[in-house]
């Protein structure tokens, strides 16, 4: 069968541990997910969605994996645009790696569809979200303005 996958890599000058906080705090995630939140039973099994600052949930899912600070997979389906929702179930996978001083973060979003049109959404809302993740982290601020675009990556 055929597959589209996005994979992002960056490295972060922070820990293991504040970089699983910030991908998991509910409060947190907002600031750099252009303003959109994550509502989730933090567990293998709960429930996992995004909602965009309006209140619409952008996308929905369930963790399949979490293993705190070092890997978490997230059953993913967008909710927001009926082209992308047509195209079913993706999965999402974050992959931290102590590296130094810093931590090798690995995002890999994929799903059983030749040539994506989710794919290709997340190819440009996932760098947008992880500069900013970077950002601030280690400066202390986001860069990337919320764009609607963007907002449902």
């Amino acid at each position: 069968m055929a597959e589209s996958t996005f994979i992002y890599v960056t490295y972060i000058r922070t820990t293991p541990d504040a970089l699983w906080k910030a991908l998991t705090d509910s409060d947190y995630i907002p600031q750099y997910w252009l303003g959109a939140r994550a509502e989730a039973e933090w567990r293998v099994g709960g429930p996992w969605k995004l909602v965009l600052a309006d209140g619409r949930t952008a996308d929905s899912g369930e963790l399949l994996e979490f293993e705190p600070p070092r890997r978490m997979a997230i059953k993913w389906r967008n909710e927001f645009m009926p082209e992308l929702t047509a195209e079913g179930w993706s999965h999402c996978l974050f992959e931290l790696e102590p590296e130094g001083e810093a931590v090798k973060l690995t995002v890999t979003h994929s799903i059983p569809v030749e040539r994506s049109k989710l794919v290709q959404a997340v190819s440009s809302g996932w760098p947008k979200i992880l500069s900013n993740l970077k950002s601030l982290l280690e400066g202390g601020r986001a860069v990337v303005v919320r764009t609607p675009e963007a907002a449902h990556a």
